[in-house]
Parts: C-alpha cells; structure tokens; sequence
C-alpha cells in the first residue's frame, strides 16, 4: 500500500508538533517539524547579528545554510523533542527553542524569498511520501498535493494556556497573559503576512481540537489516514483492472 503525504497546518499553540509526532509514530512515517528549519536560521540570524529587516542579507545567509532534520534521541523524544536539528553540522536542538528565537523566526517566516530555499528543502525532503509535515503553509505550498490535508484550530485562550505550561517546563517566566498577547499577535502576523499566510486549503479537514488533547488528536487523523489509504489502494486496483 502507497504511503500518502500528511500536510497538517494551524496557528500557534494548536498541537501541530505534539499531534504530527504521534501520527507519524502510529502510522510509521517520518516526522518532519518545518518549523524546526524557521528557527534554525532564525538562530543563525541572531548570533550572527544580521537585521531581520534586511531581506536581501538573510536570503544570502539561507542559501549559506545547511539543515538537517533526524529522529530524536529516546531521552530527547521523553522530554517532548520532536526532531534533532543540525545547523551546519552542528546540533542546535535545545538553542532553537527560546522565545526569542520563535519571534523571529515567524518574522523570517513573511520574507519571500527565505521561503522559497526553506520551502526547497522542505520538498526534497518529504519527496516520496510516508511523511508528516506540520506548519502554517504546509498544504497550501510545500504539499499542495498531499493525499492528506488537516487544520488544527483550537481557541486563543486554549492555545495560550498550552503555550505557557511549555514555558513553564523549561523553568521560563512568562504570565499567561503575556502569552495570550504572544499568541494573538502571532495568528495577526501569520494571517496577514503576504507571503504564504495561515489559511486552510479548500481540500482540508478542519479539526477543532480545543476540548482534545494530542493523543486524541492523533487518533482521529489516524483514523482519517487509514481511511485515505484504502481509497487510494481501492482506486489503484480498479484502474488495474
């Protein structure tokens, strides 16, 4: 049986990672975090010093910039890590994850031309099938073909309240107001950018996971992938015949 391509999009705080993870764990896919790629640069960009203002210097730095994504360590995978990320040879895993890093990276994220080499890279690499993507443009530009195709939605105050217990776990001192504001601010950047804006493909199924967790999340788009599978298997074997 063919393996599909699984395109899941949704804003901030919607369990996109968390959910893509265990999908790919259930169905036996490779788990690809597209945001992981975001942040990575993001990071060189900042320990670099170049302004992410200047397009044209952080287009050269993307095309200077080599990203690899793996399978996470047990341990690493235990404490929530979804993909290991290498920056020109260099593990970044832990560097990636700061508030700092996540803000810019969503601005790296509204400039044309970073997309189009990230979105390249995003290509190569679920090239073939039997891979879950997450992010915000998933179905709508990196796989506008993909067999599958969610949108995870969940309210504001939900998805801030997820974001702040993260916050809480890595020992960060943030309120949950602040994180409110963070994530209003970011749907507001991520909807009207201009550059590939959060927006649900036409072909998407829409899933509301507020009142879910991941785990029941995962078993849904499960359940929808396996259905996906055998039409596709069904309709493979009638043009055979």
């Amino acid at each position: 049986m063919s393996k599909l391509t699984i395109a899941i999009d949704g804003p901030a705080g919607s369990g996109k990672s968390s959910v893509a993870r265990l999908v790919a764990n259930a169905l036996g896919y490779l788990y690809l975090d597209s945001g992981a790629m975001y942040r990575a640069l993001a990071l060189k960009a900042l320990q670099r010093g170049v302004s992410l203002d200047d397009e044209t210097q952080l287009a050269k730095l993307a095309n200077e910039t080599h990203i690899e994504l793996t399978p996470p360590t047990p341990e690493q995978e235990q404490s929530g890590i979804k993909n290991r990320v290498s920056l020109d040879g260099k593990e970044v895993t832990e560097e990636i994850r700061t508030p700092e890093v996540a803000q810019a990276a969503s601005r790296l994220a509204t400039i044309a031309p970073v997309r189009a080499v990230l979105v390249a890279e995003q290509q190569r690499a679920g090239a073939g099938g039997g891979v879950v993507m997450e992010g915000r443009d998933i179905g709508t530009v990196v796989f506008p073909n993909a067999e599958l195709k969610i949108f995870l939605e969940a309210s504001p105050e939900v998805r801030a309240e997820r974001r702040w217990k993260e916050h809480q776990e890595k020992g960060e001192d943030m309120t949950l107001e602040q994180v409110l504001e963070e994530v209003r601010e970011r749907d507001k950047r991520d909807r009207e950018r201009k550059v590939s804006p959060l927006v649900r493909a036409r072909d998407a199924v829409l899933v509301d996971n507020t009142a879910m967790d991941a785990a029941e999340t995962a078993r849904l788009i499960v359940m929808l992938a396996r259905e996906r599978e055998r039409e596709l298997a069904t309709a493979a074997a009638g043009r055979k015949a």
